[in-house]
């Protein structure tokens, strides 16, 4: 279950209850989930009982509870709890953040998908930026895939994945290696989902989707790299939360690297 998924079962539980009579509230449009900052407290959390505690002039802790009820039991849901001063913590079956990362580390390199720009193509843009433009939108001008620079969705995306590779390179010059773990780092919740869809995006094998979902999960990962260090500082030892940092890093290289080898792309170590 990705955080998508999660934030649409805990709307539909408040969509059902709310039918049900059992609150009088606002459904609202979407609901976030967000890794807690803290371990212990379930692979998710959601603040929506206290959004809806605002309208329905209930406490909080009550609305949460008739939430808990409803999620409980859902497909790929193991355990939802209440945390003052009304959170519901959900644990999700086989999917946690440190799940998914061990599971896109194990990426293996799927079937190029078919791609087969012209020579003429080839000869303007060279190999890799001839395939990438054909699952390019419609508009977007070719010559931009030539230019190293933010703007160049290609670019974005092999930077990502040589990133990760120098983010490996310097733990092991520091001595410590990835280990799944959480990071208690909100903003990696987007790259999570993203890594956590890759199976599905890839048994779909459409080259269009998968560009799409690699520029995702690059700029996610770089938003999240300029958020929070990977490697430790000066004289900081390393720690539990850069080990699970750099794991989540180099699963991410990982699937940057086998998404594209299926489009035939190289994903080069250094840029």
């Amino acid at each position: 279950m990705t955080p998508a998924d999660l934030s649409r079962a805990v709307l539909d539980s408040v969509r059902r209850a709310v039918e049900a009579d059992e609150l009088d509230a606002v459904v609202p449009e979407r609901v976030v989930v967000r890794v807690p900052p803290r371990p212990g407290c379930g692979d998710y959390a959601t603040n929506v009982a206290l959004r809806l505690a605002k309208d329905s002039g209930r406490p909080a802790l009550q609305i949460a509870e008739v939430l808990r009820r409803r999620l409980a039991g859902h497909p790929g849901i193991a355990r939802v709890d209440v945390a003052e001063p009304g959170f519901l913590n959900i644990t999700l079956h086989g999917g946690s953040a440190a799940d998914i990362v061990r599971a896109a580390s194990a990426t293996g390199a799927a079937e190029p998908l078919p791609l087969a720009p012209s020579a003429a193509l080839v000869a303007r843009l060279g190999a890799d930026a001839a395939r990438w433009s054909l699952v390019s939108p419609p508009g977007l001008d070719r010559e931009l895939l030539l230019v190293q620079r933010e703007a160049n969705p290609l670019f974005r995306v092999r930077y990502a994945h040589s990133r990760t590779c120098a983010l490996t390179r310097g733990a092991g010059l520091l001595g410590f290696a990835g280990e799944a773990g959480e990071t208690g780092d909100a903003g990696a919740q987007p790259l999570i989902g993203e890594l956590g869809e890759h199976p599905r995006i890839t048994a779909a094998r459409d080259a269009d989707r998968l560009a799409r979902h690699l520029e995702r999960i690059a700029d996610a990962f770089l938003r999240w790299q300029a958020e929070c260090d990977t490697l430790p500082r000066g004289e900081e030892k390393p720690s539990a939360v850069h080990r699970a940092r750099l794991a989540l890093a180099e699963a991410t290289g990982a699937v940057l690297a086998d998404g594209l080898h299926q489009l035939g792309i190289s994903a080069p170590a250094h840029l």
